[in-house]
């Protein structure tokens, strides 16, 4: 950890030097007025990272306590485009959390895929009704649940409001047919998807098991509705995901409220019951977002969040998760370790489970004499408080404090993010809780 911060000192005096000219965006005119046109963007966010990893973990058979990993968080490309007067297309194409241990005992080159492929047709004159179907993020949970990841406050999005990622969809994205829009301080939208079946993602699926799980037999529906207020400014509409920080540039204060529901998507079996049991999937949001200029003088800029989540996929269902996780294996044992879903080694921890969701951030763009958007500096701080069921009364909270160094807005970016996670552990059929665990992380993005 040492080595890296002081690695971190090491190259802050050069970030003033690497501040560049705007770059043109990649786009090409279908028509004369530039109406009709064709766009594409290009994003890579790389990682350099030290993790305390949970007690146990292993990396290619070692017992490691630290790890330092390299990493691609994302690496993405989108092709998208007004190509008739009411026809919009989008396309987006790439790869997620490819450091060492990505497919270390598959294939390392199976990586990117299409995240999205869509459709969309503007019945209205204006944004009042567009419908489209296809390959899609879009969603009815929450803004954080749709995000734009190369406009985000803080260095990463809170992932537990993805609810399914990669469990009944693919990396989030959902195949649906939509109808949203904007009426005048309304933005809404309805989503009707077709989940992909768990046992298409990848992994063998748990047993059926007193918690929860997604059953592996039925198949339903989803359906996904998500209504904002907007008290100023109107939000972008271009495509599906919603803005991380407009850095100023809008007056945006919204509160909102969506849900997700699927009737039998979960499923258990008490230990001495010969019958299994269906649940619903169903979790609702409420939140609050605030992006708004303080001072146009000195272009200083507050962004804030707000939102309490209530996440109910069954009977005390949870699932570990680490983003890009460094470590590959663990020597903990059902005997003392939780057994829920997913991997309990590396940077793991409770990410989703049956419960309920406080998440807050706070972000402050610093005064400067600059008004454009190079060599600027945003501190943030975010909070995630869960509480879920299967953790026994026991507070399930994780913090991140960072600073997003703007070399030319979010078209060059260095992030620098300290988190500080749980980690829980079994102590003769208890659960107790562990040491807290730190990682820290430089993130650099490009996107034009």
């Amino acid at each position: 950890m040492k080595k890296f911060l002081l690695l971190i000192l090491a190259i802050s005096p050069i970030l003033p030097a690497m501040a560049q000219a705007d770059n043109e965006a990649l786009r090409f005119k279908l028509n004369e007025s530039g109406t009709h046109y064709f766009q594409a963007t290009l994003l890579n966010q790389a990682w350099l990272r030290s993790t305390e990893n949970n007690p146990g973990t292993t990396v290619e058979g070692n017992l490691e306590s630290q790890s330092t990993d390299i990493g691609l968080r994302r690496t993405r490309m989108q092709l998208f485009g007004q190509i008739t007067d009411r026809t919009f297309i989008y396309f987006q194409f790439g790869q997620n959390n490819f450091n060492a241990q990505y497919n270390s005992t598959s294939n390392r080159k199976i990586a990117p895929f299409f995240h999205d492929a869509l459709g969309e047709y503007r019945l209205s004159d204006k944004n009042q009704l567009k419908v489209g179907g296809g390959l899609s993020i879009i969603s009815g949970l929450s803004r954080f649940s749709q995000p734009s990841i190369g406009t985000i406050t803080t260095m990463d999005v809170p992932v537990f409001a993805q609810t399914t990622v990669d469990q009944i969809d693919q990396f989030s994205r959902k195949l649906s047919v939509y109808a949203r829009g904007q009426i005048g301080h309304w933005d809404y939208r309805y989503i009707l998807s077709d989940p992909f079946p768990i046992t298409s993602n990848g992994q063998t699926p748990p047993a059926l098991a007193p918690v929860s799980n997604f059953a592996l037999k039925g198949h339903n529906l989803q359906h996904q509705a998500y209504l904002i207020y907007q008290f100023f400014d109107q939000e972008a509409h271009t495509t599906p995901y919603m803005t991380g920080s407009y850095l100023g540039t809008k007056k945006i204060v919204n509160i909102a409220g969506g849900f997700i529901y699927q009737k039998d998507a979960m499923w258990n079996k008490a230990a001495a019951s010969p019958d299994t049991t269906y649940q619903n999937m169903a979790h609702w949001a409420i939140e609050s977002f605030v992006d708004i200029p303080l001072n146009k003088e000195k272009h200083s800029a507050l962004n804030a969040y707000i939102g309490y989540f209530n996440t109910n996929y069954g009977t005390n269902y949870l699932r570990y998760n680490g983003v890009m996780n460094p470590a590959n294996g663990t020597t903990a044992t059902a005997a003392n370790s939780i057994s829920g879903h997913g991997p309990v080694y590396g940077n793991s921890y409770p990410m989703f489970g049956t419960g309920s969701v406080v998440y807050t951030q706070i972000g402050y763009l610093l005064p400067s004499k600059n008004a454009s958007m190079s060599n600027r500096w945003m501190p943030y701080a975010s909070a995630t408080l869960a509480y879920y069921d299967r953790l026994n009364g026991f507070s399930n909270n994780t913090f991140n404090a960072g600073i997003n160094y703007y070399i030319q807005g979010n078209k060059s970016k260095l992030s620098l993010d300290l988190q500080n996670r749980p980690s829980f552990q079994v102590n003769q059929g208890e659960l107790v809780k562990g040491q807290r665990l730190n990682s820290v992380t430089l993130q650099f993005q490009l996107f034009i």
